[in-house]
């Protein structure tokens, strides 16, 4: 009832292919497209606010932290969506297309603060609209042994992307006169590209459930302990998170990066994402998927003491950038897995909604706070701070998670019932 037969393994050779179907990958090519629009944006945003615009740490922090906030509302309304009418392919693609287009409202507002945050406010709903049906139909075509694999390879093509576009940026840029605007109108343009491969070529899970006019049990759906677990490990694993923008400007400060070079510290981290996420995944599925995640978040921890650590030059860079790969590449996907098979199928895309908007609103929270200690305390201060939360947030999300299906051993099987 909890999962399609979509995707499942044939006996016999090809053990990889058969397990993920060409959906997931279909969406991964999505993901991979979008991913290099929405990081040729990405990638720039830091060095234009804070060192073009001259933006305090705090001002900063706010925009940052909006960038995945602003999600928070519209990941519950998508998910909802997707699963009242199971039209997630159309939620989806509603969310891309917006995320397209908010790029030429960068181009509008110009050196606005207020313009740029909205434009940005308005990608982000997109991102907020289009992901949790995105996840969804990547569990519902998956079976959930194969979870973890399915989510690495996804990710692996989205940080394809995500590797590409800060080189796609410098290149316009380049190309361009060092223009913004230049910037900004390509990463449209691709954007809408990514739109046109979903309507194309990802399929609609059509589930097994006689359609019916009941509203959803949403209520039930907070009440299972399973999932209240992982909504409160998100928001503090949210809690304990520093924005990308953030690492790279202390990178960039302690290192005194030339400008030019700045959006190259995406392109590391990326870079790492891309090599590790697959095979961390099929190791998430092998030996348990909160093992895999502590350790990623431990990377984390040791990316913020490194940031003000005896280490220095290209040994920190490579270090740090490399170590940051690893994190996302061991969690990012992998809280997904975590997720999948607790949740019922009627009800699975809500559920991913309220986990990842628990952590899109702790994370706006974590932004905020973190660019507070910043201008009033110091950056060194604030980053081991954020070291420290990180640890105690991993003890906490270790006891909350030890319990759940998948997480220290292989799902065969998805649950009866929300228990």
């Amino acid at each position: 009832m909890y999962l399609s037969t979509i995707g499942r393994p044939r006996t016999g050779g090809a053990r990889t292919g058969a397990r993920i179907g060409a959906n997931v990958f279909a969406l991964g090519a999505v993901s991979l497209v979008t991913d290099v629009s929405a990081e040729m944006v990405t990638a720039i945003l830091p060095m234009y606010l804070v060192l073009g615009l001259q933006l305090s740490p705090l001002a900063y922090g706010m925009i940052d932290g909006l960038n995945t906030g602003a999600t928070a509302v519209l990941r519950l309304v998508g998910g909802y969506l997707a699963d009242r009418f199971r039209s997630r392919k159309a939620v989806a693609g509603t969310g891309y297309a917006l995320s397209a287009v908010a790029k030429l409202g960068l181009l509008l507002a110009g050196r606005s603060t207020t313009g740029i945050g909205l434009a940005i406010a308005a990608d982000r709903c997109g991102k907020g609209l289009r992901t949790a049906p995105r996840d969804a139909l990547i569990t519902l075509s998956t079976p959930p042994e194969a979870l973890g694999r399915a989510f690495g390879v996804h990710r692996a093509m989205d940080s394809f992307g995500a590797f590409l576009g800060p080189l796609v940026a410098m290149a316009v840029l380049a190309a361009a006169g060092q223009s913004f605007d230049a910037v900004f109108v390509s990463s449209c343009c691709i954007g809408v590209l990514g739109v046109v491969l979903l309507v194309l070529f990802v399929r609609d899970h059509q589930d097994e459930l006689p359609r019916t006019r009941e509203k959803l049990d949403v209520r039930g759906l907070l009440t299972a302990a399973p999932v209240r677990r992982l909504a409160l490990a998100a928001v503090l694993l949210g809690l304990a998170t520093v924005g990308d923008g953030f690492v790279y400007l202390l990178l960039q400060r302690r290192e005194d990066l030339a400008i030019g070079w700045f959006p190259l510290l995406a392109v590391g981290t990326n870079l790492g994402y891309l090599l590790l996420a697959a095979p961390i995944g099929a190791l998430a599925d092998r030996v348990g998927r909160l093992p895999v995640m502590v350790t990623g978040y431990l990377a984390l921890a040791a990316v913020y003491l490194l940031l003000f650590g005896p280490v220095g030059g290209w040994p920190l860079l490579v270090l740090s950038l490399g170590l940051y790969g690893f994190f996302y590449a061991a969690t990012d996907g992998v809280l997904m897995a975590l997720a999948g098979p607790v949740l019922p199928e009627r009800l699975r895309t809500t559920g991913i909604a309220l986990i990842q908007t628990g952590q899109a609103l702790a994370y706006l929270a974590s932004s905020v706070l973190f660019g507070l200690a910043w201008q009033f305390v110091g950056p060194a201060t604030a980053i081991r701070l954020a070291a420290g939360c990180v640890a105690l947030a991993i003890v906490a999300t270790a006891v909350l998670l030890v319990r759940l299906p998948g997480a220290t051993r292989t799902v065969r099987t998805a649950p009866e019932d929300l228990r």
